[in-house]
């Protein structure tokens, strides 16, 4: 759905973007990140049509950007950093002109509003100027302002940027929701945000594309360990533990019972880790699978350069 080719994008003698490719199939939820002056935001606006590039391919929906760029256009929603609103409109009234902008049919723009105000949570406010509502709510303003035409593929910049907990889960599942029926590029700087909702990971770092893969993939790649956590009713010997097929490295965590487990293949050793601890005669309370640590792969991807 979003294929890029050697990208490269210079500002005068600053080379933003050096060369990079990578490709974001078909209803997939992709996150995208890098440090801050990475290149993230430059990408975002070249695949929206928003600026050109100096060099390479860009397709997105089946369209080159360069040759094509309304038809993409038409099929990209795009939700930047600082979200442009007009603050003297209401919520609707702005709304209802971007859906004008964006050539939806005039019998069909109340019926869309109404749609995009519903998903994205928007009705306490839907009469309201923009200018009067909270961050939270003119950041819900935007996703809406993105969603508006039933776009096929979404360009998200911080998109839970602004929000408070409550609202920041509520558009986490509104992304997952719209995993394999859209296309969604997430750039985010919360990484345990892009853990949860994202299956796959690029990272950019000075313009250029240092890994790509599942969080899990990255994890082990470049070694940062699986583990499994432990909660045992019981004292256990670490030999019982340490002797388990695919079992890496065994400790003692600060709680009473708790142990942490480095693994291989959390899947398969979890049911090895499991069955070990009940043959030894112990009481197994609690034993679950740490996420990968995507912070530690993102530092050590990132290391070096100041990133501007």
């Amino acid at each position: 759905m979003i294929a890029v080719r050697d990208l490269w994008k210079r500002y005068a003698a600053f080379e933003a973007l050096k060369g990079i490719s990578f490709e974001v199939p078909e209803g997939t939820v992709t996150g995208f990140l890098g440090p801050n002056g990475a290149g993230k935001t430059t990408t975002l606006r070249i695949l929206s049509g928003y600026m050109p590039s100096n060099e390479g391919s860009v397709r997105v929906a089946g369209y080159e950007v360069a040759d094509h760029s309304r038809d993409v256009r038409r099929r990209v929603g795009y939700l930047p950093e600082d979200v442009p609103l007009y603050r003297d409109l209401s919520v609707e009234e702005f709304l209802r002109y971007l859906a004008g902008l964006k050539e939806i049919p005039a019998r069909r723009i109340a019926a869309e509003v109404d749609r995009v105000v519903s998903r994205t949570g928007l009705e306490p406010v839907r009469r309201r100027l923009v200018g009067k509502c909270s961050r939270g709510y003119r950041q819900r303003t935007g996703l809406a302002m993105a969603l508006l035409g039933d776009p096929p593929v979404l360009l998200l910049d911080e998109p839970t940027s602004g929000l408070d907990p409550n609202q920041v889960v509520e558009v986490r599942e509104l992304i997952r929701e719209l995993s394999g029926e859209k296309t969604v590029l997430l750039s985010s700087h919360i990484l345990s945000e892009v853990s949860q909702i994202c299956g796959f990971v690029l990272i950019i770092h000075q313009g250029r594309m240092v890994a790509s893969g599942s969080p899990r993939e990255l994890a082990e790649r470049f070694g940062t360990h699986t583990q499994l956590r432990l909660r045992l009713g019981s004292d256990l010997d670490p030999a019982v533990l340490a002797a388990v097929a695919g079992v890496t490295a065994c400790e003692r965590g600060s709680a009473p019972g708790s142990w942490v487990v480095g693994v291989d293949d959390a899947d398969v050793t979890a049911i090895r880790v499991a069955r070990a601890v009940q043959d030894a005669g112990a009481d197994l309370v609690e034993l679950r699978h740490e996420a990968s640590d995507l912070e530690s792969v993102f530092r050590t991807v990132t290391r070096g350069g100041d990133g501007a």
